[in-house]
């Protein structure tokens, strides 16, 4: 026998908000404290208060984890807390709701906790910090891979052409941004990709004084597109007619960059990123009971990149549905799916006993054997049932 997951992951797109009300995202997470410590054994309000504070910095670590790499937390760890964990008062929105506190079988005391926290507030309190301080700690999604190519064509070369000189304007300016600029051509993957089109046509014009004859570049025609490549949406385009001329093909070529490059701002490309949030549904056959679905989302809610995680439903024939958020990440879904989610579970559950089978796009199938370790989920006091299946 065994437990059959099929997961279905597409990206969470950020939604469009009224300027009145601020971007949120909902994080569960989970407060530990010891009970035996001498403190709580004068004052058990102590520990619940510990208890909160604790389940508030996992949810703010959860959160800045959907903008930093988990090797880049841990090492610039004090400067985010500074920034960041220590400022939960203005960075959470509200607490949605929270859990009895409830002995676990660890000896410590635990209480579960969701909450929307402020993703604007997260943003701003990385981009406060110096340049140098953050280059490692913005995501990929928030510093995008861009890829540029501009084909010039004129009436002496006849067909488009690459121009270098073109793309390195556009180049210069993406990269005064901090945006990092990729070679598509050499394998390397691009979030956007910038394409241009300009035609130039060569005219003579003789001067009736002197009877010098000059050689004049016109720009008649450009068109310029950007395309998400996550999703291969054209997110702009734009054609236009132009008049304008220069004695020189350089300039002309330079120019053409330089206008092209002015459509891109700043804003563009961060207006148009995706929070890094992937949303799977689980379907999980085969588990014995409810106590053992609700005790399987307990062990996803204290995974560190999973946001949140919501048990859908659950019937007789030991069918549970999921609904799990993943705080971004770096690598295709598969590689996500196996080092975020279950090397961890595998460490609980015994060796072997999650294994991957396939994945294709947003699809991948997982494959549960109990027999490598049939106790897994083991037994939970009723207190502590309760509090999980409750929450």
């Amino acid at each position: 026998m065994c437990f059959v997951l099929t997961l279905m992951a597409g990206m969470l797109a950020v939604q469009a908000s009224h300027a009145a009300e601020p971007q949120t995202v909902t994080v569960t997470a989970e407060g530990l404290a010891d009970p035996k410590a001498d403190t709580y054994q004068r004052d058990k309000g102590l520990m619940i208060d510990d208890l909160r504070r604790d389940a508030k910095r996992q949810i703010l670590e959860k959160a800045v984890g959907a903008y930093v790499e988990s090797s880049t937390l841990m090492k610039n760890y004090t400067l985010i807390h500074d920034k960041i964990l220590t400022r939960s008062q203005g960075v959470i929105k509200r607490v949605v709701k929270e859990s009895e506190p409830y002995a676990g079988a660890d000896g410590l005391m635990h209480l579960l906790m969701t909450a929307e926290v402020y993703t604007g507030d997260v943003k701003a309190a990385l981009s406060e910090m110096g340049r140098q301080e953050r280059v490692d700690l913005i995501r990929e999604a928030g510093n995008p891979r861009i890829a540029v190519a501009i084909d010039v064509s004129d009436t002496e070369s006849g067909a488009p052409r690459q121009s270098g000189m073109a793309e390195n304007i556009v180049k210069e300016r993406l990269q005064s941004f901090g945006y990092r600029v990729v070679d598509a051509k050499n394998g390397q993957a691009a979030d956007f990709t910038i394409t241009g089109e300009a035609k130039l046509k060569t005219f003579t014009d003789t001067l009736a004084a002197s009877g010098v004859t000059l050689t004049k570049y016109a720009l008649t025609s450009f068109s310029v597109k950007c395309v998400d490549n996550a999703t291969g949406e054209e997110i702009y385009h734009d054609t236009r007619v132009s008049e304008k001329s220069w004695p020189d093909k350089d300039q002309a070529v330079a120019a053409i960059g330089g206008m092209i490059g002015e459509d891109f701002s700043k804003e563009f490309f961060a207006e148009r990123i995706n929070t890094p949030v992937r949303t799977c549904r689980l379907e999980v056959e085969g588990l014995p009971d409810y106590d053992a679905a609700a005790l399987l989302r307990k062990e996803f809610i204290g995974l560190r990149p999973v946001l949140d995680v919501t048990l859908k439903g659950f019937d007789r024939s030991g069918t549970s549905k999921y609904e799990v958020e993943f705080a971004g990440a770096g690598g295709g879904f598969a590689q996500f799916l196996n080092t975020a989610i279950l090397t961890p579970l595998n460490a609980t559950f015994g060796a072997g006993s999650f294994t991957l089978e396939s994945a294709h796009g947003d699809a991948a199938r997982v494959v549960f054997h109990p027999g490598a370790n049939p106790a897994a989920f083991g037994a939970k006091s009723g207190a502590a049932l309760n509090a999980i299946k409750n929450f």
